[in-house]
């Protein structure tokens, strides 16, 4: 008798050991490079203007999760997908019209570098995952 696996991974265990992996380095690439550039910023936080203060504050929560992420990258799943989801938008919507105007300053130009990098997040996504787990899934009942 032969146990047949699914052909759409449904569960965390559904997923493979390197497919795991995988999205440890993209935690990893998270994690580490918020550490490098915004951590040694926190002393400093109070001086910072507001909005500035807000996404130090925001980025290194985000790397603190991350590095969460490395020892349970299923469940930290949705840091992933907000990490795509932002670095996307402001891509699409703020640097990309502005590269089309011929309108980028340096530091558009190196958010926009920086920002590139989500590729690495896109290709270790376990998109297939995604899609079932949050897509087509049974919604939880409200009452």
């Amino acid at each position: 008798m032969s146990v047949t696996t699914p052909a759409t991974p449904t569960a965390a265990t559904d997923l493979s050991l390197p497919r795991l992996h995988l999205m440890r380095v993209g935690y990893l690439l998270m994690g580490v490079g918020l550490a490098l550039v915004k951590w040694p910023l926190l002393p400093q936080a109070q001086t910072l203007p507001l909005y500035e203060g807000v996404t130090l504050c925001l980025l290194t929560a985000m790397s603190l999760l991350a590095f969460l992420g490395l020892v349970h990258p299923v469940k930290l799943l949705p840091l992933l997908l907000f990490e795509s989801a932002w670095k996307l938008l402001w891509l699409s919507l703020v640097a990309l019209p502005k590269a089309v105007a011929g309108d980028l300053d340096a530091a558009t130009t190196e958010t926009a570098v920086n920002s590139s990098l989500v590729v690495v997040i896109l290709a270790v996504t376990p998109w297939r995952y995604v899609w079932h787990t949050y897509f087509r899934a049974t919604p939880t009942r409200w009452r």
